[in-house]
């Protein structure tokens, strides 16, 4: 029996695609998780408001709040987020710098001691020592790597909070969008249960993404993504019913 092939065709197209992925590679985290933040939060709005028997005008207006407020809320904490770890990092790559430049001979036994738990021993180890002291800047990225554990992260904080917003507000709009229709040209058929089936295709393709970042099986992460949106509407949906219950007596 052959063996299956992939034609240039299909190998193509698979190489295109995880270039494409792999370019937005760095700020896809803040994607998946600014979109999942957006639509599980959006949607309990949604469903929440539905249980509590509100008109599609009051749902716009409360999930469309949600939206930009909330977005923009944890847009800000992940700018300031990762704008702490680079300060962070900056303050101990100073005191680094310090420590080679005014304590030599302790940080250079330092760097000995490190690659002498690796395994380095005899003349080997010396070459190692001698090549990474010879340049202090590689001499301080090694300090910071193996004694610390500290990596640096090269990405713009603003970017990250950019990211971070515009993924919140693009899958969070997603279970906004068939009501905003609704109230502009009308709706035929059950709107809510329409909203349902389109905001479930946006946490499919969201969990998708997520395995991208965690690694995890497809099947998985898009599970996982579904199940905590229906749990979290199902919770809203509940409390809406029962607060409109108690309200209205």
């Amino acid at each position: 029996m052959e063996e299956p092939t992939i034609n240039s065709h299909d190998e193509n197209r698979l190489h295109n695609s995880r270039s494409f992925l792999s370019k937005y590679q760095d700020y896809l985290g803040e994607f998946v998780y600014g979109g999942i933040d957006g639509s599980v939060t959006t949607f309990a709005v949604v469903a929440g408001s539905v249980g509590a028997g509100l008109d599609s005008a009051i749902i716009i207006i409360l999930g469309f709040a949600n939206l930009l407020a909330d977005g923009f809320s944890m847009s800000v904490g992940a700018y300031l987020s990762s704008r702490s770890e680079h300060a962070n990092y900056e303050k101990h790559q100073r005191v680094e710098y310090w420590e080679v430049d005014n304590m030599p001979e302790e940080e250079r036994e330092e760097v000995r001691k490190i690659y002498r738990e690796k395994g380095f021993e005899g003349k080997l180890l010396e070459e190692v020592v001698a090549v990474i002291t010879a340049d202090k800047d590689r001499w301080v990225d090694t300090m910071m790597k193996e004694e610390l554990q500290m990596m640096k992260d090269h990405r713009s904080p603003i970017k990250v909070g950019a990211v971070t917003y515009l993924a919140f507000i693009l899958i969070g709009f997603i279970p906004l969008s068939l009501y905003l229709w609704d109230y502009l040209f009308g709706f035929k058929g059950n709107l809510f249960l329409a909203t349902s089936v389109l905001t479930g295709l946006g946490f499919a393709i969201v969990g998708w993404l997520k395995t991208y970042v965690t690694e995890t099986s497809t099947w998985k992460g898009i599970l996982e993504t579904l199940v905590l949106g229906a749990l979290a509407a199902g919770v809203a949906y509940f409390v809406g019913d029962w607060l409109e219950q108690i309200i209205r007596g």
